[in-house]
């Protein structure tokens, strides 16, 4: 009843002022991580999709700091800004800046972030779908049997997630045993994390494992790499991962790349649906209720590999 309420107060507010013709619609936009390829996507198509509305659109980067993520909501609040979209955030963590967005009647949508009562609604795809699409998937591959290496990050819900299915599926297939396992801890220089972690790892199990489970593409990315740089080809290991987008799909691709199949997330359709659905409700009066009746509005994925890559290639 409090989100609704909340909801239905800011909508109402904006809704006022938007009938006035000089109004022009003031949209914040922040990415936990802009060197990382998804936060990025969904940034700049939520930018987009606020520009072609004739929004104006602030975009800002957090550098994967919690205390820039912080004061960057506190100074959009004090800036007084009509709404503001999350991409990648962390919202329990930001419960405070939050709550003072709430209480200035700011709507707040997030994209992949976690649900918060301080928010309206997150938009995600289904984590634990994600998760057993591509566990099931390299377990598929390797026909339930051998060893993997497994690049993990907790830092992240819906990574966090992956790497649960991932531990329920292992527990149900013992035929597929973890060789050795790295877990990303670090964010604002995560592509070295993971490089150091995984070249020992590689080379610790070099001949011994059949697959390699990422929980995202861009660490998949680096092991692609790296199994290369050991003069691995297509087809000796198999390498899975989550997110899609034009570089997972053209590595896909590519013959010399071992990347074999991704799940792929719209994060820009998920951008432009926060935009939209922050129009639908702060402009135009909509409930949130008319939209999504929980805390997740939920958008599908798809696994992408050599049988369907083409297609998102066009």
């Amino acid at each position: 009843m409090k989100l609704q309420s909340f909801a239905i107060a800011a909508a109402t507010g904006l809704f006022m002022a938007a009938t006035n013709s000089a109004f022009a619609f003031d949209l914040g936009i922040i990415a936990f991580q802009m060197s990382a390829e998804t936060h990025a996507r969904c940034a700049n198509a939520a930018e987009a999709a606020a520009r072609e509305k004739g929004w104006t659109a602030t975009v800002l980067n957090s550098n994967g700091a919690l205390p820039t993520h912080a004061q960057q909501i506190q100074d959009l609040v004090q800036k007084k800004v009509n709404g503001i979209i999350l991409c990648m955030s962390k919202p329990v963590q930001f419960d405070a800046q939050l709550a003072a967005a709430r209480k200035a009647g700011i709507p707040v949508i997030s994209v992949m972030s976690g649900g918060s009562s301080q928010t309206l609604f997150d938009i995600e795809d289904n984590e634990y779908a994600a998760g057993a699409m591509s566990a099931l998937y390299l377990f598929g591959k390797i026909g339930y049997e051998g060893a993997i290496l497994t690049e993990r990050f907790d830092g992240n819900v819906g990574t966090r997630i992956r790497g649960k299915v991932l531990d329920v599926v292992l527990s149900e297939n013992t035929g597929v045993t973890v060789a050795g396992s790295h877990s990303m801890a670090k964010t604002a220089s995560w592509q070295d994390d993971v490089r150091k972690g995984m070249q020992a790892l590689i080379l610790q199990n070099a001949g011994n494992f059949k697959g390699v489970w990422a929980s995202f593409d861009g660490q998949a990315f680096i092991i692609d790499d790296l199994l290369r740089d050991q003069g691995l080809k297509k087809g000796d290991v198999t390498l899975v991962s989550t997110d899609g987008g034009p570089e997972a799909f053209r590595r896909i691709k590519d013959p010399d790349s071992m990347l074999t199949a991704t799940v792929a997330i719209p994060f820009e359709a998920m951008g432009k649906a926060a935009v939209d659905d922050m129009e639908r409700i702060a402009v135009k009066g909509a409930s949130k209720e008319s939209i999504v009746s929980g805390p997740y509005l939920y958008m599908p994925a798809e696994l992408v590999d050599a049988s369907n890559v083409d297609r998102f290639l066009k």
